[in-house]
This record gives structure tokens, sequence and C-alpha cells, in this order.
């Protein structure tokens, strides 16, 4: 018999999270979503929520190429650079 794990295969990279903001207001928040059906109108609703209710100023959507893999390294860089982050998933 085998046995697979269906773990992902790369290892995570540690990391120390940054402090968080006191306020979103002028701030950019970026949504990681994993693209599945739901999520669009959801993280849209979600988008005009910061906006009204927290000031935030700027809102990044990115959409993961896979449903199941961390985020790529590209949207990973360009998450450094937003004040906050929401990662998301949906049906």
């Amino acid at each position: 018999m085998r046995v697979l794990d269906p773990a992902f295969e790369e290892s995570a990279v540690g990391f120390v999270l940054p402090p968080r903001p006191k306020e979103l207001r002028g701030k950019t928040v970026g949504i990681i979503s994993n693209g599945k059906e739901g999520t669009a109108h959801f993280f849209a609703h979600l988008e005009t929520v910061l906006r009204a209710r927290y000031g935030v100023a700027n809102v990044v959507h990115r959409v993961k190429r896979s449903l199941s893999a961390p985020a790529e390294p590209a949207i990973m860089d360009e998450a450094a650079t937003w004040d906050a982050a929401i990662a998301g998933v949906g049906d």
C-alpha cells in the first residue's frame, strides 16, 4: 500500500507578522482570493464596506492561480507593499 500526503510540497518560509495598523483610514488593503465562484461578489461588497465604514483609500484585488496552493511569489511580493491583507476562500 502506498500512502500519499496531500499537503503542498514546498516548505513554508518563516516570517514575522508586521504590526497591525491602528486604523485603516487612508490605507491600502489587499484582498487575495482563491477565485472560486462567489468570491468576486463577496469581496466587491467587502471593498464597499472597507471604503465607506473604515475610510480605506485603495483596495487591491488579486486571485491565486491555484485553489489549493499558496499565492504566487509575485502576489506575495506585492502584498508586502500593502498596509493590510485579507485572504479568503469561497464557493
